[in-house]
């Protein structure tokens, strides 16, 4: 099913559990893809003793990518034309993150229908983690 700009409102939103209880191995999972070993992210007492951090924390990428499963799983894969973020708090072992996407804009170029959001990811706390714009094309 495709999107279609006359079924939405400027507004309207798309809220979604994204990640319950963070495991450690989720992270130095990530770093395998990822190719990030940054050691803050996989080595505890190094990030501790050295960083002077409580203990590992996320990627904010592997932030920002399970935010963006929020994105296309509303509005398709492949129809987002710009997806960006800021990382406003860390992300650590244990926390649970939920996502909100809301249409702020809905536009017309060059014949092409397109969705503007903007995002908030937030930890247990109600703490946003990330806060970013997005966009995709839509049917009209």
């Amino acid at each position: 099913m495709t999107l279609s700009a006359s079924d939405l409102s400027v507004g309207d939103t798309r809220s979604a559990m994204l990640v319950e209880d963070l495991k450690r191995t989720q992270l130095v999972q990530y770093a395998g893809a990822s190719g990030d070993y940054n050691p803050l992210h996989t080595d505890d007492l190094y990030t501790r003793e050295v960083a002077g951090y409580p203990g590992v924390f996320a990627h904010g990428m592997l932030t920002m990518g399970i935010t963006g499963k929020l994105l296309t799983d509303w509005v398709g894969d492949g129809m987002l034309t710009n997806f960006g973020v800021r990382f406003v708090n860390q992300v650590w072992p244990g926390d649970t993150l939920s996502g909100t996407a809301e249409v702020t804009a809905i536009r017309e170029e060059d014949g092409a229908h397109f969705i503007d959001l903007s995002i908030v990811t937030s930890n247990q706390h109600g703490v946003a983690v990330i806060t970013g714009t997005a966009s995709a094309r839509v049917d009209a």
